[in-house]
C-alpha cells in the first residue's frame, strides 16, 4: 500500500491538480490512502476540491475513522487521525495533547488486528503510544538541517532540536517512522536531509 500522511499541497502554493494527477498515477502501483496536515486546513476550498479528486482517482481518504486491510487469514487495521488543525472544540482544562489522545481513543477499533496509525504530527506520540502498533508520519521536514551527531536543528510544532525529525522511535511497545518527506517547507532548503520515501514491510512473527 502507498500512505500519504497529510501536507500534499502547499497552502501557499496549491497546485492541487499536480496533487491529484501524482494520486491519479499512484493507485496504478498500489492502494492508496491518505490523510490530511496542517496545510489542507488553511485551505478549506482548495481541500475539498483536492479531496473530491482523490476520492475519484480511487484514493482511500481517512479522516478520524479506519479500514481493515486483509491478505489470505491475516489482517491490519489502519487509522488515519483528522489533523488537529481541523480540529474547533475543546475539552475543558484538557491540553492538546490530551485531546488528541482523546480523538484517537475515538477512533481506534476495538478488534485485536495490527493496527497501523496514520497520524501527520510526530509531536503527540506520547498520545499515540501505547493505542496502537505503528505510526506513520511526517510533518518536521526532517528537522530542515541536520547536524552531524546532534540531530535535526528546527521542525514545526517542536521548535529547536526536536525530538522527533526523521527515523524510527519506540515507546510503550508502539513504533513511529517519521518520513522526511519529499517537499520543501517555507524555508525550501535542506542539509544532510535528504528527500526520502519509506518503504516499510511487516513481516508476522511466527507464534
Amino acid at each position: 500500500i502507498i500512505v500519504i500522511t497529510g501536507d500534499m499541497i502547499d497552502s501557499r502554493n496549491t497546485k492541487v491538480d499536480v496533487a491529484i494527477s501524482f494520486a491519479q498515477k499512484a493507485v496504478n502501483i498500489a492502494p492508496v490512502y491518505y490523510i490530511n496536515g496542517n496545510h489542507e486546513a488553511r485551505v478549506h476550498e482548495e481541500y475539498e476540491k483536492l479531496k473530491k479528486g482523490l476520492a475519484d482517482a480511487g484514493v482511500t481518504i481517512l479522516e478520524d475513522n479506519s479500514v481493515d486491510i486483509t491478505i489470505g487469514d491475516e489482517a491490519i487495521t489502519l487509522i488515519g487521525l483528522n489533523d488537529s488543525s481541523f480540529r474547533t472544540e475543546e475539552y475543558e482544562d484538557d491540553t492538546k495533547t490530551q485531546n488528541v489522545l482523546h480523538q484517537l481513543i475515538s477512533v481506534v477499533p476495538d478488534n485485536d488486528n495490527y493496527k497501523v496509525l496514520l497520524a501527520h504530527k510526530p509531536h503527540y506520540f506520547g498520545s499515540y503510544a501505547g493505542q496502537v502498533d505503528l505510526v506513520l508520519s511526517g510533518h518536521a521536514h526532517g528537522g530542515q538541517f541536520i547536524i552531524p551527531f546532534i540531530g535535526g536543528l528546527i521542525a514545526p510544532g517542536q521548535g529547536l532540536f526536536p525530538e522527533y525529525y526523521e527515523g524510527s522511535y519506540i515507546k510503550e511497545n508502539t513504533e513511529m517512522i517519521v518520513s522526511r518527506g519529499i517537499g520543501n517547507s517555507l524555508f525550501p532548503f535542506r542539509i544532510n536531509n535528504n528527500p526520502e520515501i519509506v518503504v516499510a514491510e511487516l513481516t508476522k512473527i511466527a507464534d
